[in-house]
């Protein structure tokens, strides 16, 4: 139970953490809706990734290649599902929902590592360690996706969507690339992608303080 709770709850943390700073929240219904988009993605995902990753005969040289899918797929998510969507209509949005995709994916790809694919150590010590490391990893490359998408769809300059796609896969696959040989270059760069990532969510949320209406017009 101890392990089952720590494989969620770090997930929940951070959701009610950004639901929180949301000046205009957004409906449950959606909330809900990106939540589980991004759980629905773990099955894709593990496709793309079995081919591009453990089909090799040294898997451990090619986790970097799950940043490109994983990140692409959320991408596609917030492109096709939730653009168009009414309640998606200010660029906070796009930080809150990019981030909701993402931890529906990491919660859902903690529980597998946590009590399926894990054989070398207990479900606790997995849960613990990945609560700290993926879980905010996937959170922080949210908040980078949205904070640059959200700019995109209501500013509509093409290099804002460029990066972001661009750097949240860069950011994750860096991530994946150094884990297996280099424990502490993962701390490092978790740490200076909460401090960016916390400046991107800082600087819309500013902007978002002085406003008095939630909507504004989108470009995309």
């Amino acid at each position: 139970m101890t392990s089952l709770i720590l494989t969620i709850l770090p997930s929940m943390v951070i959701l009610g953490l950004l639901i929180g700073f949301d000046k205009f929240r957004e409906p449950k219904g959606m909330i809900l809706y990106t939540f589980f988009l991004g759980v629905l993605l773990c099955f894709p995902a593990g496709i793309l990734n079995s081919w591009l990753i453990w089909s090799k005969d040294n898997p451990d040289d090619f986790t970097f290649l799950a940043g490109l899918s994983e990140e692409s797929l959320k991408f596609i998510c917030l492109y096709f599902f939730v653009r168009n969507k009414i309640d998606f209509n200010e660029p906070m949005d796009a930080i809150v929902y990019g981030t909701l995709i993402s931890l529906g994916f990491a919660t859902y790809e903690n529980l597998e590592y946590v009590f399926i694919y894990n054989e070398e150590f207990s479900s606790f010590e997995v849960a613990i360690i990945r609560s700290l490391t993926a879980i905010p990893l996937h959170a922080l490359c949210g908040i980078i996706m949205g904070y640059f998408f959200g700019l995109y769809v209501f500013r509509g300059k093409k290099l804002l969507m460029i990066k972001s796609i661009c750097l949240p896969i860069f950011f994750h696959g860096l991530y994946n690339f150094t884990l297996s040989f280099q424990p502490l270059f993962v701390v490092l760069l978790l740490i200076g992608l909460f401090f960016y990532a916390m400046k991107l969510h800082g600087e819309i949320r500013m902007e978002q303080k002085e406003k008095k209406f939630e909507e504004e017009k989108k470009y995309v």
